[in-house]
C-alpha cells in the first residue's frame, strides 16, 4: 500500500510525464553529484575555487529574474477569503488552466522529490513540505535553504500532514507562468519560472503565503521578519523581531555589527527573513527561523553595509545573475573597492565600467548556508525558539515617521503594523519616493484576507500574558535639504538600546498623540556627527502631516469592508482625536 506521499508523487508523475523520478536524500554526495551534472550542462559555472571554495554562478533566463506578483494567485472557494490583497482564481479554474501547462511538462527531464523541514529538525513548531521539481538548480538551493532529505522523510513517516509543492520550469514563457496557492489543500503549483521566490517553494510560498493561513487556523504567527538577539555588556540577551519591506536594510540589521563606540555589545543573528512565532507555556511569544540559509540580494552588499554576510558568502554559495571578473570571482554594483576594468555581465556579455547596462542584475542573489554566518546565535536552532521581547515595524520614510516610537499597548501596536508604509526605491519600481502601503511588510505575502489577518494579530494578543512591546522605527528620515538625519547601519544599535530600556522598564519616554517617543537625551548620540537640530527633527511629531496620514490610512482600510476589525477603526479614530486635542 503506497503512503499518501508516494501516491501523490505517482499522480504528479502521470500528469508531468518525467523520464525518471529521483528521491532526494539531502546528502553531501548527492549535492556534489548535482553540482557536477549542472557544470556539465552549463546550468552552473564554477567560480575561482581558491578564493571562493564551493561557490558557483547560475545565470537565469533574462525574462525570469524576480518574483512575479501579478502571476501569483491564492485559490480559495470563496473570493473574500483571499481578500483584495491577493489575486484570486477559483480552485477548479486554476487546476484546469495550470494543469494544462503541467501536462507533459517534465518530458525528457528528471522529477526530483525534495522532502524538507521548515524549522529546526526536532522543533515542535517546524512543518514539513515536499517539493516535486524538474530543476536541479532548485534542488541544490533547497538543500541550502531548508533541512532537506532523509530527516524530513523520517519525521513525516506515513502521515499526510505536509505541504505539497509541484514545480516545473515548463518552457519559461512568461505568458505560461503561474504561481498558484491552494490554502484549503495546503498545495502550491508553480510553473514557468526557475527564479528563487517562484521556484523555491519552501520560501515565500510555504513559509509565508500558506504559512500565514496555517498560522491563523492553528493559533500562531508566520511573519516576514528578521530575528536577532542583543547581548549587553552585563551578559543579558534580549530577542527582537522586526518587519521591513524590501530595500529598508532588513538583512543588514539582522547581521548588525556594533560600532566601536558601543563597546561590550554583541548582536546575534537568529534569522534574516522569516519568523514563525508561537505562544509559549510562559505566555510569551517564542520565535523560530524556519529557514536554514540566506537568499539575499547581492547589489549594494559590501563590507560597510554588511560585513557578516560578506564573510558568509565566501564559500559554499550559489550566486545567481551576478557578473564575473577576469579572476573568475563574483562582482556586483556596490561591492567593495573599485569596479573591475572588465567583466562578463549577468547575461554572459562583455562589460566595462563605461557600459550602459549594469554588470549584475539589480535583483542578483546569493544562496548561502546560515551556519557559516559569524554572527549566528548559539540559539538559532533551539527547538523551542527564542523569546521575543520587542517587535519592530519599519519602513523608508523621508519625513513624518520619527526615528523610533513605542505603541501604547498591543492593540495600538497592531495598528502601527497595519498602517506601515514605505517609500519606493528605483530597484523596486523604477519610481522613487512613492509611498506604498505594506502592513507588517506582509502585503505581497499574506495568503488570506488582510482584514482577517489583522483580526488574528489582535486575537494573538489576548493569548499572550506577557506580549512583546511594539515599536515603529525609521532610519531614513531626511532634512529639508535632502540629507539623512541618522547615520544608520551599525549605529542603529543606539536605537535598539532605547528599545531595550523600554522593554526592561529602565528608561522613560514622552507621551505624544502617536505613541511613546524618546526624550531628546533618551538615545545615546555621543560621538555622532549629527546635523544641528537633527535630534529635534528625528523625534518631531508633525500634527498636520499625521492628520493627512489618518485620512490615507482610512482609504486603505476601507477596501477590506466588514472584514476590517472594529479595534483597528477604533485606533484610527482615537489617533485622529489625540491629534486634534
Amino acid at each position: 500500500m503506497p503512503t499518501p506521499l508516494e501516491q501523490w508523487v505517482q499522480e504528479s508523475a502521470q500528469l508531468t510525464k518525467p523520464e525518471k523520478i529521483v528521491w532526494c536524500d539531502g546528502s553531501e554526495a548527492e549535492y556534489q553529484r548535482l553540482i557536477q551534472e549542472m557544470l556539465a550542462t552549463g546550468t552552473l559555472q564554477e567560480l575561482n575555487q581558491k578564493e571562493y571554495p564551493g561557490c558557483y554562478l547560475h545565470r537565469s533566463n533574462p525574462n525570469d529574474v524576480a518574483r512575479t506578483e501579478h502571476l501569483t494567485y491564492v485559490c480559495t472557494s470563496q473570493k473574500d477569503d483571499a481578500g483584495p490583497n491577493n489575486n484570486w482564481m477559483p480552485p477548479a479554474e486554476a487546476k484546469e488552466k495550470v494543469g494544462a501547462l503541467f501536462a507533459g511538462s517534465m518530458k525528457g527531464r528528471t522529477m526530483y522529490v525534495v522532502p524538507y523541514i521548515m524549522g529546526p529538525a526536532s522543533s515542535p513548531y517546524s512543518q514539513i513540505g515536499v517539493e516535486l521539481t524538474d530543476s536541479p538548480y532548485v534542488v541544490v538551493n533547497m538543500r541550502i535553504m531548508t533541512r532537506m532529505g532523509k530527516a524530513a522523510l523520517e519525521r513525516l513517516g506515513n502521515s499526510d500532514k505536509y505541504v505539497k509543492g509541484l514545480h516545473s520550469l515548463g518552457d519559461l514563457d512568461p505568458n505560461r507562468r503561474f504561481i498558484m496557492h491552494f490554502p484549503e489543500e495546503r498545495l502550491i503549483w508553480s510553473v514557468g519560472s526557475g527564479y528563487g521566490g517562484n521556484a523555491l517553494l519552501g520560501k515565500k510560498c510555504f513559509a509565508l503565503r500558506l504559512g500565514s493561513r496555517m498560522a491563523q487556523q492553528e493559533g500562531w504567527l508566520a511573519e516576514h521578519m528578521l530575528i536577532l538577539g542583543i547581548e549587553e555588556p552585563n551578559g543579558r540577551t534580549t530577542y527582537v523581531a522586526a518587519a521591513f519591506p524590501s530595500a529598508c536594510g532588513k538583512t543588514n540589521m539582522a547581521m548588525l555589527v556594533p560600532p566601536a563606540s558601543q563597546k561590550g555589545y554583541r548582536v546575534w543573528t537568529v534569522g534574516e527573513d522569516i519568523a514563525w512565532m508561537n505562544v509559549g507555556p510562559d505566555g510569551r511569544l517564542w520565535a523560530i527561523n524556519p529557514e536554514a540559509g540566506f537568499f539575499g540580494v547581492a547589489p549594494g552588499t559590501n563590507s560597510r553595509t554588511n560585513p557578516n554576510v560578506m564573510r558568509t558568502i565566501r564559500e559554499n554559495t550559489i550566486f545567481t545573475n551576478v557578473a564575473v571578473t577576469p579572476h573568475n570571482t563574483p562582482y556586483w554594483e556596490g561591492m567593495d573597492g573599485p569596479p573591475p576594468q572588465e567583466a562578463i555581465d549577468w547575461q554572459g556579455n562583455p562589460w566595462t565600467p563605461d557600459s550602459a547596462s549594469k554588470a549584475a542584475h539589480p535583483n542578483a542573489r546569493f544562496t548561502t548556508p546560515a551556519f557559516q554566518c559569524p554572527a549566528m546565535s548559539p540559539e538559532w536552532e533551539n527547538p523551542n525558539g527564542v523569546p521575543i521581547s520587542a517587535i519592530l515595524f519599519g519602513g523608508r520614510r523621508a519625513s513624518l515617521i520619527p526615528l523610533v516610537y513605542q505603541s501604547f499597548d498591543w492593540q495600538h501596536g497592531v495598528f502601527l503594523g497595519a498602517t506601515m508604509a514605505s517609500e519606493t526605491t528605483a530597484a523596486a519600481t523604477g519610481k522613487v519616493g512613492v509611498v506604498r502601503r505594506d502592513p507588517m511588510a506582509m502585503l505581497p505575502f499574506c495568503g488570506y484576507n488582510m482584514g482577517d489577518y489583522f483580526g488574528h494579530w489582535l486575537r494573538m494578543g489576548k493569548n499572550l500574558s506577557n506580549p512583546p512591546s511594539i515599536f515603529r522605527v525609521n532610519w531614513f528620515r531626511m532634512s529639508p535639504e535632502g540629507h539623512y538625519l541618522w547615520p544608520g547601519f551599525g549605529e542603529n544599535l543606539r536605537v535598539l538600546r532605547w528599545v531595550l530600556g523600554r522593554v526592561h522598564n529602565e528608561i522613560g519616554a514622552q507621551d505624544t498623540p502617536i505613541g511613546h517617543v524618546p526624550y531628546p537625551t533618551g538615545v545615546d548620540v555621543a560621538g555622532l556627527d549629527l546635523e544641528p537640530g537633527a535630534l529635534n527633527e528625528l523625534f518631531a511629531v508633525d500634527r498636520d502631516g499625521w492628520k493627512d496620514a489618518v485620512a490615507s490610512q482610512y482609504e486603505f482600510f476601507k477596501q477590506y469592508g466588514d472584514r476590517m476589525p472594529k479595534e483597528i477603526w477604533h485606533e484610527s479614530e482615537a489617533l485622529a482625536k489625540r491629534l486634534q486635542s
